[in-house]
């Protein structure tokens, strides 16, 4: 049984027998999450405005939702708004195997990766093949040998140089446009039992990479695993002039961490990450260890970045100069006092001297 036969089975739960009249119940009754679909995509859209406003102005109080139902909910109304493409992982960040690359390469990028699945491309990210399950590898690298002192694995090292494309194992991979509702490729990923889509461009070059945990995200928020960063803030304050932020971090949320003061002005039209500001401010990919100047009140250092995108940059306040205060100049003693001002007594030689 595989992990999607395993999920369906403990959605179903323990099977009832033909004849149990729990049975016919629950067969002619349809389920909470079909019938709040059915509601929702009626024509007639008053329980879904009625639904909104009374999230919006708490009204939904009274119905005894607690906090953590409410949200859900309006994550609910939402999903008719919200295309694949807000919730994609990037081309630029997406993790994939080349298909030329040894069984053995495959399992060290899978373990460094962190992922069980992981898409294999020929040639390019534009070639997509397929993808790998981690189950798949280990069922292909090892066998399971039966002895009397009970059953053990053992590793079939010579399998370890053969190439990804020279195997039968690679599953399928669906291909969805970017405007696709997340709902829809919801239903779609449940119908096929596939938890994984490349999100391809108008020209059928690989735009992103979707998975079914980011679909799921959408409706109840952020799932951790084990295998996720511990550092998954995407900027956070150095010193008191000084941020550390990843290239990806939203302009709204670091303007919420550095202040009001980081205003990013008519460039926000253009972009929406940290990144995307740079790139409208110098129209070019900088190096690593360039200071961008050209925003007002901040200067930015590029820490890391390659020849296609920046991955992390310091933002450093630009502090005020210490205003000099000039020393008021002596007065000159031979200088004609303003009019009105008696002049100051002139010291003879031989004062100075006794001075």
């Amino acid at each position: 049984m595989n992990d999607s036969d395993q999920s369906s089975a403990a959605a179903q739960g323990p099977h009832r027998q033909s004849g149990d009249p729990e049975t016919s119940i629950d067969q002619e009754r349809p389920s909470l999450f079909a019938r709040v679909r059915s509601l929702l995509n009626r024509n007639d859209k008053g329980l879904r405005f009625d639904l909104e406003t009374a999230l919006g102005n708490g009204a939904a109080d009274d119905a005894q939702f607690t906090d953590g139902e409410r949200t859900m909910l309006a994550n609910v109304l939402k999903l008719a708004d919200t295309d694949i493409e807000d919730v994609m992982v990037p081309r630029a960040d997406i993790e994939a195997i080349d298909a030329d690359d040894t069984l053995a390469e495959a399992l060290a990028m899978l373990r460094e990766a962190g992922h069980s699945r992981l898409p294999v491309y020929q040639d390019n990210l534009d070639d997509i093949i397929g993808l790998v399950h981690i189950k798949d590898l280990v069922t292909r690298l090892t066998e399971l040998v039966k002895g009397e002192g009970g059953d053990s694995v053992k590793l079939k090292s010579a399998h370890l140089k053969q190439k990804l494309k020279t195997q039968d194992f690679l599953r399928d991979v669906l291909f969805v446009p970017p405007s696709m509702p997340v709902s829809d490729l919801l239903q779609l990923m449940q119908a096929t039992r596939n938890h994984m889509a490349i999100v391809v461009d108008e020209y059928g070059g690989t735009d992103g990479l979707v998975t079914i945990e980011d679909l799921v995200e959408v409706v109840v928020g952020d799932i951790e695993d084990e295998h996720d960063d511990e550092e998954s803030t995407l900027i956070w304050q150095e010193s008191e002039n000084a941020y550390r932020a990843d290239a990806r971090a939203d302009l709204e949320d670091v303007r919420e961490v550095v202040g009001p003061d980081f205003d990013p002005g008519d460039h926000a039209e253009d972009a929406d990450t940290l990144g995307g500001l740079i790139f409208s401010l110098i129209d070019r990919v900088p190096v690593r260890g360039e200071v961008i100047t050209k925003f007002k009140g901040f200067d930015f250092e590029v820490l890391q970045a390659d020849p296609r995108r920046i991955k992390r940059v310091r933002i450093l306040r630009r502090t005020r100069p210490a205003v000099r205060v000039r020393p008021k100049p002596r007065p000159d003693a031979s200088a004609t006092p303003p009019a009105g001002q008696p002049a100051e007594p002139v010291a003879s030689a031989a004062e100075k001297a006794a001075e």
